[in-house]
């Protein structure tokens, strides 16, 4: 008689082989005193390095424990109870603050949103307050603020291996962004482009909902904001400065969280801890397994999924990483209950939000799931079609509702990323690439990331785990990032979320993959380690002989490209073929090449930047010259002029600027300047346009996007009209039929000789910058 389908099994289904150190453990153990004692060490220690780090880089004791006060009691406790009140499977008290905390969060931004329409943003506060008065007043929901029968404690050598995990990324933080990353003028004025454009819309969803983009009056604003909803009403509630919140605070609870989440599903995936924190190290420290001298960037350029100078990231794969784990908990019959999908349809709203880019990943990765069940059982499992379902409505109501329907510059532009990955390598522009380079180029990612990944070939041993739906989701998620990825064109290669958002799951089945073969082949430890130092050997034999350097030197021919990857196969190719002539039987020597390959990914990677004769990974490189001004052209007073302006003006008052390229790339202009109205949290008329979606959407390949010109020519021209040739005419039509309020001027871009205190009256001036106020009287 054939295996029922597991969706109609009435009993929960291990995820893995059922050997690893959580199989058959009781549901609940008494803890000692001792033992509590010695288990809170761990996060005790995570957050005293937390908090030695933030007092070094300047956050105050007062702010941070107003912060850390809002997020325990206003995010991760509410979200606790919830969590205990509807998820069913025991969770340690850690899991269930995590999978609380993200609750937390997007329970906080769908309350904020309609708070803040009301015009009452501190209403915010129903969330929490209400959840509060509810377990309360409720009897039979009372009992949730002690907690139901949990998870076994946690070893405590996991304990500390998440919180150390916590603490390296808290290091990698201050060492990554706090150290280049300033609070105070003019150090601040240097600091990542897109840093003052976040810190703008933090300040636009602070004072105004819906929101408009507030370097273009009137601009929608067409974009995943909702981390800047959780943190403009973390800054109303707390009084912390957003500024502080963007560049110090914010980030790390969500850091915290998203740890013992993926660590979580993690074990749901490998079925043992040992397994997890594998795949946990690899998601942290992915990179690229790049066998080239020199930084290249493009595809080989392999992002993390912690991110400070995209908060967008970071906030969309916290909020995503409880929909995998309800999914596979509906897959193995863990979580069966009408409350899962009303906990899926919340974490779905908050990644349409947050960060939409998962959503189409997620719809076909279910849809491959549809077709696999269909296919094996000749029956179409009902609870995947609902989430299909839910996924794919979810998706289309983002796309055509919540961003209007704006391609925000994608395009179908086939091998675009290629085309400039290719010319990065090679040292020369993306027109010149032809099909076919690109074409090569493709082949090369794919197989980077069958390098990286090769433990899933090794659940072709078992091919029962390969159909498991967990993991035909995460393979059908990452086949169509990687399909998304080579389809589509963007001009800052935004495409390449795509293929970057499925990373943590894909090395959850990978590790699987590796444990499994491993077991299969009866492999000790002893045998796998000589395979890895075998695969890390090979890739800094392959770097030091070949020596290809990109870009490369002119003249030499793309085929150096590929020659250290066809060395790399040859190497396996060798291994196996040795492997069987000594008779170490075809299985052995296939998981021990799969060992190998996969030593040659992440781990030589990293091995390589400390050994000698390496030139340093894209990752350590230094940052793009176009990334940050250089010192000297950053103007004094513009910090104490936008707080003057913002403490002595009305969220609803309109600016005018007569800045609008970024300091120090004036010709050609790049629109990417944000400043004005990150230090206001005002609205200007026109200040920066780069990432708008009328400009995004009028772009075409071969244009850079950030230098195409303003659209609207009468706006801009009556607008540095005032700068330029102040006049009671251009000040009354600035005024008049524009309706700013406030000019902010940068005194070195007006011309010799320009009074325009004569027609504007001055109400604060520090240093570069003045900030005149536009009256009837002044305008004569």
């Amino acid at each position: 008689m054939p295996e029922a389908p597991p969706f109609q099994r009435s009993t929960p289904q291990p995820s893995a082989p059922a050997s690893g150190p959580d199989a058959g453990a009781p549901p609940r153990t008494r803890l000692t005193g001792r033992r509590r004692i010695l288990g809170l060490l761990p996060a005790v220690a995570a957050a005293g390095c937390s908090a030695i780090v933030l007092g070094r880089y300047g956050v105050s004791a007062w702010d941070l424990a107003r912060f850390a006060v809002y997020v325990a009691l206003g995010i991760a406790l509410p979200g606790l109870l919830w969590v205990r009140a509807v998820y069913r499977p025991a969770l340690t008290l850690t899991e269930g603050l995590a999978l609380g905390a993200a609750l937390g969060y997007a329970a906080e931004v769908l309350t904020y949103i309609p708070a803040r329409a009301l015009g009452a943003p501190l209403l915010v506060l129903a969330w929490p307050l209400g959840t509060y008065a509810l377990f309360l007043a409720v009897p039979r929901l009372r009992g949730h603020w002690r907690g139901a029968a949990r998870a076994r404690p946690a070893p405590l050598w996991w304990s500390w291996s998440l919180a150390l995990t916590v603490v390296y990324l808290v290091v990698w933080t201050a060492v990554n962004f706090f150290r280049t990353q300033a609070l105070t003028w003019p150090a601040l004025g240097a600091s990542f482009v897109d840093m003052p454009f976040h810190l703008a819309l933090v300040g636009e969803v602070k004072h105004h909902l819906p929101p408009m983009v507030p370097t273009v009056a009137g601009e929608p604003l067409v974009y995943h904001w909702f981390v800047y909803a959780h943190l403009a009403a973390t800054s109303w509630v707390t009084g912390v400065e957003p500024l502080v919140l963007l560049f110090r605070l914010a980030v790390l609870p969500m850091l915290a969280a998203l740890v013992v989440l993926l660590a979580l599903i993690g074990r749901r995936v490998t079925g043992s801890r040992a397994g997890s924190l594998g795949a946990l190290a690899a998601t942290i420290l992915v990179t690229a397994p790049t066998l080239y001298l020199g930084s290249a960037a493009g595809v080989f350029t392999w992002k993390t999924v912690q991110s400070w100078s995209s908060p967008t990231q970071t906030f969309g794969a916290l909020l995503f990483a409880p929909i995998m784990l309800l999914l596979i908990d509906q897959f193995e019959g863990r979580q069966r209950s009408r409350h899962t999908w009303a906990l899926l349809a919340v974490f779905l709203l908050a990644v349409m939000g947050a960060k939409a880019t998962y959503l189409p990943l997620l719809t076909a990765g279910l849809a491959a799931v549809v077709l696999v069940e269909a296919v094996r059982w000749f029956w179409v499992p009902r609870r995947v079609l609902v989430a299909l379902g839910m996924a794919g409505a979810t998706l289309l109501f983002a796309q055509f509702v919540f961003f209007g329907g704006v391609r925000q510059g994608i395009v179908v532009d086939p091998l675009s990323i290629m085309r400039v990955t290719l010319a990065n390598l090679a040292g020369r522009s993306a027109e010149e690439v032809s099909t076919g380079g690109a074409l090569g180029v493709a082949l090369l990612c794919v197989l980077c990331a069958a390098i990286t990944w090769c433990g899933v070939l090794g659940l072709a041993c078992r091919p029962r785990q390969l159909l498991r739906p967990p993991v035909v989701l995460v393979l059908g998620m990452a086949v169509a990032g990687l399909g998304a990825a080579l389809l589509l064109g963007h001009p800052h290669l935004s495409q390449g979320y795509f293929l970057q958002a499925p990373y943590p799951y894909v090395a959850m089945v990978a590790v699987l993959g590796l444990v499994t073969v491993v077991r299969r082949a009866r492999l000790g430890l002893k045998q796998v380690a000589v395979a890895a130092v075998a695969g890390i050997a090979a890739v800094y034999a392959i770097r030091t002989v070949f020596a290809v350097r990109v870009p490369l030197e002119p003249g030499r021919d793309d085929v150096a490209l590929y020659v250290p990857y066809i060395a790399l196969l040859g190497v396996a190719l060798l291994a196996g073929v040795a492997l069987l002539a000594a008779g170490r039987g075809r299985m052995r020597a296939v998981a021990l090449v799969i060992c190998l390959v996969t030593a040659a990914g992440t781990p030589a990677a990293w091995a390589t930047r400390v050994l000698p004769g390496t030139y340093r990974s894209p990752m350590s490189a230094p940052p793009h010259p176009n990334g940050t001004p250089p010192a000297s052209v950053i103007p004094r007073g513009a910090f104490a002029a936008g707080r003057w302006l913002r403490a002595n003006s009305d969220p609803g008052d309109l600016v005018a600027t007569n800045v609008h390229c970024r300091w120090g790339h004036e010709n050609p202009c790049d629109s990417r300047v944000f400043w004005t109205t990150a230090l206001t949290e005002r609205r200007v008329l026109v200040e920066g346009w780069a990432y708008t979606a009328t400009n995004m959407d009028s772009w075409r390949d071969g244009e850079v996007v950030e230098n195409r010109p303003f659209w609207d020519r009468d706006r801009i021209q009556a607008n540095d009209a005032v700068f330029q040739d102040p006049s009671p005419q251009t000040v009354r039509r600035l005024r008049d039929d524009y309706g700013v309020r406030w000019l902010f001027a940068d005194q070195r871009r007006l011309r010799p000789g320009t009074h325009l205190w004569a027609h504007a009256k001055l109400r604060f001036r520090s240093g570069d910058y003045g900030v005149y106020e536009l009256t009837a009287d002044a305008a004569g």
